[in-house]
């Protein structure tokens, strides 16, 4: 009996160090476990972005009438991001998922058309300086997390962008389970970190604005039936910290 109360607190102590990490040096945390302090809920969101048991919790809800994203209340220029995130479910199957070459385009069939995979799904990212183009995506899709694709999906853009904004590795881990990122940006280059692994390095954001807000995704929504017509940003996030970097 003895052993295993001493079992169950060690794994409570591990699990508490993973939700409240220490803070890292030069960083500043923009989430407290606690409140939005950091955070603009979207006005009319009615309780949907949340925080339960020390996390930021999202049920792709938001009954905000416009913007239903989770902004930051400051804005930032060049900087590295911390923040945990997890997705909690896959309920639905998005039978649109391509196949994505290592140069950020689709694969063809023998008649030209592109290859579609059927896979369970959700969808959310943290959108750096103000934009929607700039997300760093999260979601299940076999390219993995971390992608660029507002600017992936650009075909104005150089074909060294578009490539460049193509995830390296797969790093996502299983679906429910915590993974992290390390977001740098300098200028309009960007590095993403995924769970230790470099996925993009060096990327260029053409058209980048200097500065600006990061924000949460929203994604999803259901259809009159209640099913969901899209992916759904059922996600979880935690330990988000910043450090701002001098300019180069």
């Amino acid at each position: 009996m003895r052993f295993c109360l001493i079992v169950i607190s060690f794994v409570l102590a591990f699990s508490t160090s993973k939700l409240f990490a220490e803070l890292p040096a030069g960083f500043t945390s923009l989430f407290d476990g606690k409140t939005f302090t950091h955070w603009k809920v979207p006005a009319g969101d009615n309780g949907h972005w949340k925080i339960v048991d020390g996390v930021i919790d999202y049920d792709a809800a938001s009954e905000a009438a416009g913007d239903k994203n989770l902004w930051s209340a400051e804005s930032y220029s060049d900087f590295t991001l911390l923040v945990d995130w997890r997705i909690k479910e896959t309920p639905y199957i998005n039978p649109r998922v391509p196949i994505i070459r290592a140069d950020g385009t689709h694969k063809r069939d023998s008649e030209g058309k592109e290859i579609k995979l059927s896979v369970p799904d959700s969808d959310s990212g943290v959108f750096l300086r103000g934009q929607g183009k700039s997300q760093i995506n999260i979601w299940c899709w076999p390219i993995g997390s971390g992608e660029v694709y507002g600017y992936r999906m650009d075909k104005s853009m150089p074909a060294a962008v578009r490539a460049g904004v193509t995830p390296s590795a797969n790093a996502d881990r299983d679906i429910g389970q915590w993974n992290t990122f390390e977001i740098t940006v300098r200028g309009d280059r960007l590095w993403v970190k995924n769970n230790g692994v470099q996925v993009i390095t060096n990327a260029q954001l053409p058209g980048l604005p200097r500065e600006g807000p990061i924000a949460l995704q929203h994604h999803g929504g259901k259809d009159a039936e209640g099913n969901w017509r899209s992916p759904p940003a059922l996600v979880q996030f935690r330990n988000i910290y910043i450090k701002p970097l001098a300019a180069k």
